[in-house]
């Protein structure tokens, strides 16, 4: 062994735990498609973070059904409540059968889709196969999704993470992946690839600079992250050009003489929760009539209408009549239909990213309006792919309502799209060479046996002898 082979041997590998399977030649799937799905079978327990429009849903529904058909046992699709209902009506689309929401383990069906909200009257244990659709709940490192869903899920044999393409940025996301999955435990992999820096507050841990390249290599040995067909290989893209996005930033003056502290001319508003929500109701007013006024400049578009706070959407609800209002105090099945009927009829609705921001389909609309800004460039960049994602023929349109006093705000979500853009860059690379090196390996078909050579034969023959 060379000191080449000695370094390659310390790298972090995943270990295939599923089996060898060809997706039907007549599937609607694209190739990219039929690879990525037969990769996560032959993976077993695998991640696929492919982003917004690449075809989530197919590909799950196709390796639901290839794990049914390979273990003669039902599998489990969770996801958020209005997605559920998305999933079960583009099953049929799609052509596969034996697809229900379920509410329990009573069903019968041979995929069954159920709400994260629901998972807790379930038998997990029934199951072959376990998908999570947005799969990006398991981010938060002490919630509670995330602990219950990696101890139901720990003695399920198959298991398929469907998200869009996270936040490279943040380790707690890729970490709680690789949990479920039973990969790698998070701690296990902070300690390997990061530091704990303990002057940073709002980022403590992060890749060591020489781990960079080991960490993203070990991530591409159990997820793909795709942002175009050609990240798994070489397929076209055309199909998947995206339209131009326009970004339009629109100020709202605040008067900031008003109400400052004794001893200053002006009012320095500080960018804390409560500070934000104190300058957003001083301007809460002239937002609304902005809003209704690009609203009414195209009444016949389907706009939607993303929030912040309740007083946000309560203003909208009272200024736009017929607006299709969605908010957390409803009941699932009240929030599950607002957004379907949004989504089949058009119209106006309002409602908050952290409701609707993931999964959803919406790429009959083009206009989106953006009542306050807030820290979270997830949210946002969630938010928006809504409606900017592949499928969508139209240029989206949209429109970001704030105070001069949050410009602050808008500038934190800038610095962290880049830093974001720059670590994405890092990550679909180490994860298109692992797909060129499994493209690689698929691509010997032996066709035919080779003769043994003369003085090969004559050493067996010795060696019986």
């Amino acid at each position: 062994m060379d000191y080449a082979e000695f370094i390659a041997g310390k790298h972090a590998t995943t270990p295939d735990s599923g089996f060898s399977r060809r997706v039907d030649p007549d599937s609607i799937l694209f190739p990219f498609q039929r690879q990525l799905v037969e990769w996560a079978w032959l993976k077993g327990r695998a991640a696929l973070f492919a982003d917004t429009g690449l075809g989530k849903t197919p590909m799950q529904l196709t390796w639901a059904d290839g794990v049914v058909n390979e273990t003669g046992r039902p599998v489990l699709i969770l996801g958020p409540l209005a997605v559920v209902r998305q999933t079960e009506a583009e099953a049929v689309k799609f052509g596969i059968d034996g697809v229900a929401v379920v509410r329990d383990s009573s069903g019968t069906s041979r995929i069954q889709v159920c709400n994260f909200e629901m998972a807790k009257h379930l038998d997990f244990g029934r199951y072959a196969g376990v998908v999570i659709d947005e799969s990006s709940i398991l981010k938060n490192a002490f919630g509670r999704y995330r602990r219950q869903l990696i101890e139901w899920c720990a003695d399920v044999p198959y298991r398929l993470a469907c998200s869009a393409t996270p936040s490279p940025n943040d380790h707690t996301e890729l970490g709680n992946h690789s949990e479920w999955l039973s990969v790698m435990d998070h701690a296990v992999m902070k300690a390997r690839w990061f530091l704990n820096d303990l002057g940073d507050t709002v980022q403590p841990w992060r890749l060591k600079r020489h781990a960079i390249d080991d960490f993203w290599r070990w991530v591409a040995t159990w997820a793909r992250c795709v942002s175009k067909p050609s990240d798994v290989g070489d397929y076209d893209d055309s199909r998947y050009d995206l339209p131009p996005l326009r970004i339009d930033q629109h100020v709202v003056s605040v008067d900031i003489v008003k109400d400052a502290p004794d001893g200053m001319l002006f009012r320095v508003p500080e960018m804390s929760a409560t500070s934000i929500h104190r300058e957003k109701r001083r301007t809460l007013d002239a937002r609304v009539r902005m809003m209704v006024d690009l609203v009414n400049r195209e009444p016949d578009e389907p706009w939607v209408i993303w929030c912040e706070t309740n007083d946000e959407q309560d203003a909208a609800v009272a200024a736009i009549p017929g607006i299709i209002d969605v908010r957390g105090s409803m009941t699932p099945s009240q929030k599950a239909d607002g957004l379907l009927a949004f989504a089949q009829d058009g119209g106006c609705i309002v409602t908050k990213p952290k409701i609707a921001g993931m999964g959803l389909n919406w790429q009959h609309s083009a206009r989106a309006v953006f009542l306050g800004g807030s820290y979270s460039f997830e949210q946002f960049y969630q938010a928006l792919r809504r409606q900017y994602r592949f499928g969508q023929p139209r240029e989206v349109h949209a429109h970001v309502i704030m105070a001069s006093t949050e410009r602050r705000i808008w500038q934190a979500i800038h610095r962290k799209a880049g830093h974001h853009e720059r670590m994405r860059v890092a990550m679909l690379e180490a994860s298109r060479k692992a797909a060129r090196e499994y493209t690689s390996r698929l691509g010997y078909q032996p066709s035919h046996l080779a003769p043994v050579p003369l003085w090969l034969r004559s050493l067996t023959t010795l060696g019986e002898k």
